[in-house]
């Protein structure tokens, strides 16, 4: 636990605008800054919808693809142009493309000129985050990941120069996000928060950020799954995945998103949903680590703290109760799969590491036959 004199650096964009109808002010900001060539890095939903940005001579990049790959950002690239600002319009896919495309726009680099901390070079053109899920917090971040199909891993590029111009944060772009989608994504903004809080690198000010995030979902996860069109419930939301995106800057995630990874690399599931089904079973195996923190998250999601298999009961049911199935099998995943998913988190160091416990490889498999 690092005490309050322990130095610690926190990046903001140095604009958010955040509320309902906060997209209506994109047209005058890049006005203002003298943009004219705009290109969005979307998904094939959002890029349907570009109208809502209210701007003039789009080019689009509308195809974006869940766990994009190395393979999908080098479309992007080729198709930027001469643009001088880019706009990631999604969720956590677009936006960690739109930050790539926007360090290497124009550049002549590749992915592994700039991969790992501080590689990627200075922007030559603008960067607008609008997020239309509440999930990755990726909008305020300075990390982006894209999967290698040739090593079948997670590349992390971390960068002060893919940190957003402006982050538009416009709860109400997410009340058509479907219930399973609003309730995967949401479970990923809890675990940014939960895995920053009981992390060895925590910080007193992170902790903060995250009881907020975890007490938000606590609070309004639920009446979004059950009501889309509850606007406090999507603000609420919206808020819990941007306290989660400050988490990760200075602290990021631990062995949740170590044991996620695999799902999405190897199975295809969504980010949201890896993180879902693997956070009862890490939040069970931390808690004798990190009990008073394990037990204020309980707390704020409903469910009391005690024994590691009440902790992961506790856990799996709140879940459940946003109507995710919490087995393994029940995503496709093989149990045969289990042991090379375990040989593959195990090596993400960066993350695991930092994690309160030091998990091996076989209590990683442990954890994925728990899932499963």
């Amino acid at each position: 636990m690092a005490e309050l004199t322990n130095p610690i650096e926190i990046q903001f964009p140095p604009q958010v605008l955040f509320g309902t109808d906060a997209l209506a002010r994109l047209p005058d900001w890049v006005a203002e800054k003298g943009y004219t060539r705009p290109f969005v890095v979307a998904d094939a939903v959002n890029a349907g919808r570009l109208e809502l940005l209210g701007l003039n001579g789009v080019v689009c990049f509308g195809a974006v693809i869940p766990e994009p790959d190395v393979n999908n950002l080098s479309d992007a690239v080729a198709a930027v142009g001469d643009t001088d600002l880019v706009i990631g319009f999604g969720g956590g896919s677009a936006m960690d493309l739109a930050k790539l495309v926007a360090v290497m726009a124009g550049q002549n680099v590749g992915l592994s000129e700039i991969s790992g901390p501080h590689r990627a070079p200075a922007r030559s053109v603008g960067l607008v985050q609008i997020p239309t899920t509440a999930g990755t917090g990726s909008e305020v971040g300075t990390r982006a990941l894209v999967t290698d199909p040739a090593t079948n891993s997670k590349v992390a590029t971390e960068s002060r120069h893919m940190l957003a111009d402006l982050a538009i944060i416009d709860p109400a772009l997410t009340i058509s996000v479907p219930p399973a989608v609003t309730a995967a994504t949401g479970v990923d903004a809890m675990a940014h928060c939960v895995e920053a809080f009981t992390s060895k690198r925590a910080h007193p000010i992170i902790d903060e950020y995250a009881r907020q995030g975890v007490g938000l979902v606590g609070r309004y996860l639920k009446r979004a799954v059950d009501n889309g069109s509850d606007a406090e419930a999507r603000g609420g939301m919206a808020l819990a995945a941007f306290y989660g995106g400050v988490c990760l800057g200075p602290v990021n995630t631990t062995a949740g998103h170590a044991t996620a990874y695999p799902l999405g690399t190897r199975r295809k599931l969504p980010h949201g949903i890896a993180n879902a089904l693997m956070f009862p079973h890490v939040l069970a195996a931390n808690a004798p680590a990190v009990p008073e923190k394990t037990a204020i998250v309980c707390d704020a999601l409903g469910f009391r703290s005690g024994t590691p298999e009440e902790i992961r009961a506790g856990a799996i049911a709140f879940c459940a109760s946003l109507g995710l199935d919490m087995r393994l099998r029940a995503h496709g995943v093989p149990q045969e799969d289990l042991g090379i998913m375990a040989d593959e988190a195990h090596a993400i160091r960066r993350l695991l590491d930092w994690n309160p416990v030091d998990l091996n490889r076989d209590r990683i498999l442990e954890i994925y036959r728990q899932a499963w």
